[in-house]
């Protein structure tokens, strides 16, 4: 990896809450997209941010928390998404990353997809 504004790849873990603006309506835990679909944009956000209030406090290990709660299939790694680099995510979650430090968690992240935090690991 290069300094910080020439990095080639990161690697991160999130934790993503569909909601019924999100571009598929369906996940590992939902496969129906019925909660999905019922679930606001707003209410996603929330139950992200309460996520994210409980790692920051260590009540909770993001790993833990995506495992439970995230709709991407990521969950069963515990969030992580591996190494990756420009291009291959959709442009904020990329954007969010990158501007990331190791170790720090993102703020809530909007995309096609729905919300995530992002922990990014190197």
């Amino acid at each position: 990896m290069a300094s910080a504004a020439g990095e080639d790849t990161v690697r991160a873990s999130h934790i993503l809450i569909k909601h019924e603006g999100s571009r598929r309506k369906a996940s590992w835990k939902d496969p129906e997209g019925r909660v999905i679909s019922a679930t606001t944009r707003a209410d996603a956000a929330a139950l992200l941010g309460e996520l994210r209030d409980q790692i920051l406090s260590a009540r909770g290990s993001f790993a833990d928390l995506a495992a439970q709660h995230s709709d991407c299939s990521s969950a069963r790694r515990g969030g992580d998404l591996g190494t990756f680099g420009r291009r291959q995510m959709q442009k904020p979650f990329e954007d969010a990353t990158y501007a990331l430090k190791v170790g720090e968690i993102s703020d809530i992240i909007d995309t096609e997809s729905g919300v995530h935090i992002i922990l990014r690991t190197a």
